[in-house]
């Protein structure tokens, strides 16, 4: 991908937000998250991903498919409400061009939440885990090709890729709202099929807390453009369902809707954490 091709939805949404370089952070809500926008966003503007040139559609229930600009619990946010998806048939250089439209939008940080099955012993449905680190099952990488040199180096390093100062300023959110907060290992598949019991438990013998089949390659597009990344997963389910129930995506979307009460609570003392981090 060239860096142009991400130009014309920048314009287009400098076009349309006048606040634009005011706002430090990007927020990805995930399946069945929706419904924190209208709980907590002072909308200032918005566009269908279908408006925005060179931006992908979402296909999957549950993503209501729109760019919205504002304040969220006070903080000057970009919000993609919904995500695009590898197993979608898009490459992974589509589904990651909103982070590179971020980035030149001048947003410094990056808060990624998906849903996600459960692999540790005890995860619950409706329980949040924040992501530590994670683990690359996709088969694929969005920085494969020629490096896009204006954005970062050819080799990002990937040591912290999931911000250790942010992660703590969301612990210490959770603690003060009261919210239980997990902190685990991800680990990203491709989809679209959920994991084989064989897959949960090599998954799980290799250090993984919960499987999902997003996040990652925003977070390495993210962190080679030079982005600070958190990310909360939803523990919608229990991975493979091992005592053999058959899973579905209509059951995820209602698990990650029933726990946005959680996830209002840790955003309203969150996100101005976040915001002071990335001004520091």
């Amino acid at each position: 991908m060239e860096a142009s091709t991400v130009y014309p939805a920048l314009e287009h949404i400098r076009a349309l937000d006048p606040e634009r370089g005011r706002r430090r952070l990007g927020i990805v809500l995930g399946s069945g998250w929706g419904g924190v926008v209208e709980a907590l966003m002072e909308i200032e503007g918005q566009a269908a991903y279908a408006d925005l040139p060179g931006f992908p559609v979402s296909t999957v229930a549950g993503h209501a498919g729109r760019l919205v600009w504002g304040r969220m619990a006070g903080v000057p946010v970009y919000c993609m409400q919904g995500r695009f998806h590898y197993y979608e048939g898009y490459s992974m250089q589509e589904i990651t061009l909103p982070v590179r439209v971020f980035a030149l939008l001048g947003v410094k940080g990056l808060l990624l939440t998906n849903a996600a099955g459960g692999i540790r012993a005890g995860m619950a449905p409706g329980q949040l885990m924040v992501i530590e680190d994670h683990l690359n099952f996709m088969g694929d990488h969005p920085l494969r090709g020629p490096n896009l040199d204006r954005f970062g180096p050819r080799f990002p390093d990937m040591t912290r890729a999931w911000d250790p100062d942010l992660r703590e300023r969301l612990a210490k959110a959770a603690a003060d709202a009261g919210v239980a907060l997990q902190s685990g290992v991800y680990a990203a598949v491709s989809g679209p099929s959920f994991e084989t019991p064989a897959e949960i438990r090599a998954f799980r013998q290799l250090g993984a807390d919960a499987v999902g089949m997003s996040t990652v390659p925003e977070c390495l597009v993210a962190r080679h453009s030079g982005l600070r990344v958190a990310g909360i997963s939803c523990i919608t389910n229990v991975a493979a369902h091992e005592g053999g129930q058959a899973l579905s995506h209509e059951e995820v979307a209602e698990a990650a809707s029933k726990a946005q009460d959680h996830v209002i609570k840790l955003f309203t003392r969150a996100l101005p954490a976040l915001q002071q981090t990335l001004q520091d």
